[in-house]
């Protein structure tokens, strides 16, 4: 599916946005992430060598989570980070890569789901990680606010 597809199923817009198209196999999400150079998140990291901050590419693994719980998020609800662990970042990526996601659900005990996901540039890892999301109530989350 390409961004306008992707725009259906999670909240994600504009600079935010991070995936270009993903598509689900056998309960696996795999996206892709061109790296143009001029994205926000490069303009002051770092100046000299611009390198995609781990937390993007962590970001980048949870947007591809989010097309695997398609069918799962009600109407009022959005899905938010709940945990990051076991983050390990192998190789840089830089402008010009194109970073590719692999994620997969392995638990699941709702509103909580459990994900582990590998990113690659050339089939070389670049990230793993585990992580989970808890579906809420966008109310839930406005009420925390105050």
């Amino acid at each position: 599916m390409d961004r306008k597809e992707i725009e259906k199923i999670i909240p994600h817009r504009a600079s935010m946005l991070l995936l270009d198209e993903v598509e689900t196999k056998d309960g696996e999400a795999i996206g892709k992430y061109r790296v143009r150079g001029d994205e926000f998140f490069l303009d002051g990291h770092f100046p000299s060598l611009k390198i995609v901050p781990g937390v993007i590419l962590t970001e980048i693994l949870a947007q591809s989570a989010c097309v695997l719980l398609d069918g799962k998020i009600e109407k009022d609800q959005i899905p938010v980070y709940s945990g990051l662990d076991k983050v390990r970042f192998k190789s840089p990526v830089f402008p010009g890569d194109e970073y590719e996601t692999h994620v997969k659900i392995v638990k699941a005990r709702a509103p909580f789901y459990f994900l582990e996901g590998t990113g690659y540039v050339d089939g070389k890892i670049a990230v793993t990680a585990s992580f989970s999301f808890a579906l809420t109530g966008k109310e839930n989350l406005c009420s925390q606010k105050s």
